[in-house]
């Protein structure tokens, strides 16, 4: 018999805490089925205080004093030494302990993948765990990684997120045969860093069960070119938070336009529910899960409020219930094989 989810929140993270994230838990799991229950890890007093506000919530949610937070300028390094007994430390040990099936936090990028890999470890000889997120195109979604957890990434590093992302594409999104692409400067062989050329040639001669279809450029991980673009976390990054201040500017600019006189402000008002939707299908998702981990854990962004979190907890649970890591150990299997230098051509004459 299949056990009831349990969601560990790390209640405190992010730029709001508790007065974001409980309210939010509490929108999500109105959509969640009913056996769904969350563990929230805080300050038991503030989160006490906000729990209070959300009839209903405390039959389905249990409170885990935690002593500390983990500021969202600290440094990975100094999260791991003083991070025991945190919100966000606590929020993922309760995947190791089995208490929990999945993990979100808004709280410091680089203190939850450097805690997430101590406490959870890499899953299948993986090196560090990638950051993913869903773009939306007019076709479906792109799965565009790393966006964030890794600013430097080798040759190796990048393969190994191409074999994760074409795994987490077919598990999350039903997708038999996904494609996958680098992101690059220009579709050219010559064009790119060592590191991204030298990621193409092992993806193109490499013994990697993938559909890669080589380099890509910027405006194609909005087009659907293909399911999969991989690139370094610095661009990925950079890229993602344009698209998202793009989106804000975009609908900002047409409300602003729809708003601007009396007759003009009726129709937008007409339209309210289109613009709702529209505003919704250009954002990027907000919240992007660590893959390559021996447990389950999604990054919200720092600024999100309570709609954009309760996005979060809703895409963890649908997170837990697919098999992307299972996928992602078995393609991981082909890695040494593609790493391995081609055996050399045999001699003029030899049999």
């Amino acid at each position: 018999m299949t056990q009831p989810l349990v969601i560990s929140i790390d209640a405190m993270g992010g730029d709001h805490g508790p007065s974001v994230t409980v309210p939010a838990v509490w929108r999500a799991l109105k959509d969640l089925p009913a056996d769904v229950r969350v563990l929230l890890h805080g300050d038991e007093a503030q989160v006490a205080a906000e729990v209070g506000k959300c009839a209903g919530l405390a039959v389905r949610a249990e409170i885990r004093h935690a002593e500390r937070v983990i500021g969202m300028d600290e440094k990975p390094a100094q999260a791991l030494r003083r991070g025991k007994d945190t919100s966000m430390w606590n929020a993922i040990e309760a995947i190791r302990e089995g208490e929990a099936g999945v993990a979100v936090s808004a709280g410091n990028t680089g203190a939850l993948m450097a805690i997430s890999k101590l406490i959870l470890r890499m899953s299948a000889d993986l090196d560090r765990p990638a950051l993913v997120a869903s773009i939306p195109h007019a076709k479906g979604l792109t799965t565009f990684l790393d966006v964030g957890a890794n600013v430097d990434c080798d040759a190796e590093r990048l393969v190994e997120f191409a074999i994760m992302g074409e795994a987490y594409h077919r598990a999350a999104h039903g997708v038999a045969r996904p494609t996958v692409g680098l992101l690059n400067v220009g579709s050219e062989e010559m064009k790119g860093h060592e590191e991204v050329r030298e990621a193409n040639r092992i993806l193109r001669e490499g013994h990697i069960d993938l559909e890669y279809r080589g380099f890509v450029e910027g405006d194609d991980i909005t087009q659907g070119t293909v399911d999969v673009i991989v690139t370094d976390g610095f661009t990925g990054n950079v890229a993602l938070k344009s698209m998202e201040g793009a989106a804000r500017f975009m609908y900002g600019e047409l409300r602003a336009a729809l708003t601007a006189g009396p007759f003009s402000s009726l129709g937008a008002l007409l339209a309210r529910p289109s613009l709702l939707r529209f505003r919704d299908r250009i954002n990027p998702p907000p919240a992007a899960p660590l893959l390559g981990l021996n447990g389950l854990v999604l990054k919200c962004h720092g600024g999100a409020g309570d709609r954009e979190f309760a996005k979060a907890v809703r895409a963890a649970a649908d997170v837990a219930q697919s098999g992307f890591a299972s996928e992602i150990e078995r393609n991981m299997r082909r890695l040494p094989a593609a790493l391995a230098p081609a055996a050399p051509a045999p001699a003029d004459g030899a049999a």
